[in-house]
């Protein structure tokens, strides 16, 4: 038997081998069935198993015109909201990287400014360090009552000695 051709109807599914969950079936109500099949609709491939479901049923009526242009525009209107749905994603979206690198530009500058500001802030109190270490000498309190880190008290010293 070639592809595509129809059963005899006096044969029965059962009589043809390999025909699994179709075996016991009268041919005639798969050539029916065949006969009756959209093959547009079912995209040009039948299966047997597809006429299981239906067998005692009567088959169901093709969608009408009206049915069709009224799924189509119900497609049309999904597409077109999952259209405008997408560009208002994209546009937050874009929103949401703009101010990400408005802030992350503000707080590197933010960082600048606070490093130059520890600089200075270091600076100024070498430079208080220094005064203190020079005033040391010639201070009338006891030096035992202020106390100094030697680590800063002696190399300042030694630094404004060998100057």
């Amino acid at each position: 038997m070639m592809p595509g051709q129809l059963l005899d109807p006096s044969l029965t599914t059962g009589s043809l081998p390999n025909l699994g969950p179709l075996a016991g079936i009268p041919a005639t109500t798969l050539t029916d069935q065949l006969k009756l099949a959209n093959l547009r609709a079912m995209g040009g491939v039948l299966s047997p198993l597809q006429f299981l479901g239906s067998l005692g049923k009567r088959p169901l009526p093709l969608p009408i015109k009206g049915e069709m242009e009224e799924d189509e525009e119900r497609r049309k209107r999904r597409r077109e909201k999952n259209k405008v749905a997408a560009a208002r994603c994209r546009n937050k979206k874009k929103e949401r990287t703009d101010f990400l690198q408005r802030e992350s530009e503000r707080l590197e500058v933010l960082n600048s400014d606070l490093k130059a500001q520890i600089e200075e802030l270091k600076q100024e109190r070498q430079q208080l360090i220094v005064m203190l270490n020079r005033h040391r000498p010639t201070c009338i309190v006891r030096t035992d009552s202020v106390k100094t880190p030697e680590s800063e008290a002696n190399p300042l010293l030694e630094q404004l000695a060998a100057k």
